[in-house]
């Protein structure tokens, strides 16, 4: 096993174009599959699958999330099926076996109190106040990622029609648009904060670090959880939360999927999909009010 093991690797390296991140998790996971199929003698090209469920059974007694259970089962998929096109086995026993269901996380999101609260903590009197305003405004107005904020350079906006370009996942092209409340703080860091924190330096990007060089994605995290422990707030936030309550209060006003789609740069609409729990109240309120049928007489 150890030679297939070995050049299946390798393959995933050369011919796949896998980070050495996640061929480290296949190799890892071969490698205890190896271990328990010693420990169970079962020799791993005569592996039927009836062998494989008491390790499917291992993994749960094991407690393992459902997410690191399917990506252990999915690596071994892919080795055997790598094995069946080398001929050292005539059937890959891994096609039998089912993924576990995805468990369903709910995202969190904000209300728009907490959020409020949240807008009044940076002092508008000093620069990296201002910054940390605008930081919580981007993210809330225009549902864009951390990644995506960091990146946005002067250039990208378009302050007549307040629109924002933005470079996405897999450098994927989108237009975001703010609004008033976003483009006064805009107008007010650029016109103070922002030419003090360059002190006469030279840079593209909108949102500066505190020595007036462009800011990381961890030290965007780092003033946010300043900001929420400075808050009332008794809740775990993190910048991604702020994304997760642009989308929740876009379609609890009644903007439809595909719109919400487009503005977050997902590829999917399953994946903008789970923006939609908007409470049973809320459905009936639009309903009564929408619905020729369903308004009193």
């Amino acid at each position: 096993m150890k030679k297939n093991k070995l050049s299946f690797l390798k393959y995933l390296e050369i011919e796949r174009g896998y980070s050495k991140n996640t061929i480290k998790n296949y190799k890892n996971d071969i490698a205890e599959f190896q271990v328990f199929l010693d420990d169970d003698k079962v020799k791993y090209n005569l592996l039927t699958y009836q062998d494989i469920r008491p390790y499917l059974n291992k993994l749960n007694d094991l407690k393992y999330k459902r997410t690191t259970i399917s990506r252990k089962i999915s690596s071994l998929r892919s080795f055997y099926k790598y094995l069946s096109k080398e001929g050292v086995i005539s059937d890959n026993p891994f096609l039998l076996v089912s993924l576990p269901k995805k468990e369903k996380k709910l995202p969190s999101f904000l209300y728009y109190n907490e959020l409020d609260d949240l807008f009044k903590i940076p002092n508008m009197n000093e620069p990296i106040g201002q910054r940390n305003r605008l930081i919580l405004e981007l993210l809330y107005a225009t549902g864009i990622r951390v990644s995506e904020l960091v990146s946005i350079k002067i250039r990208d906006i378009d302050y007549y029609n307040r629109i924002i370009r933005i470079t996405g996942k897999g450098k994927k092209m989108r237009n975001v648009i703010y609004g008033e409340y976003c483009k006064d703080i805009m107008d007010i860091y650029l016109n103070d904060g922002y030419l003090k924190l360059l002190n006469n330096k030279k840079s593209d990007y909108l949102i500066l670090n505190n020595h007036g060089g462009s800011i990381s994605t961890r030290a965007i995290r780092y003033i946010i959880d300043g900001i929420i422990n400075l808050s009332s707030l008794k809740k775990h936030i993190s910048p991604h939360v702020l994304r997760h309550t642009f989308a929740t209060h876009m379609l609890e006003s009644g903007a439809d999927l595909l719109t919400v789609q487009e503005l977050l740069g997902h590829e999917s609409l399953s994946t903008t999909g789970i923006y939609t729990h908007l409470t049973n109240e809320h459905l009936r309120n639009v309903y009564l009010k929408s619905h020729p049928r369903a308004r009193e007489k």
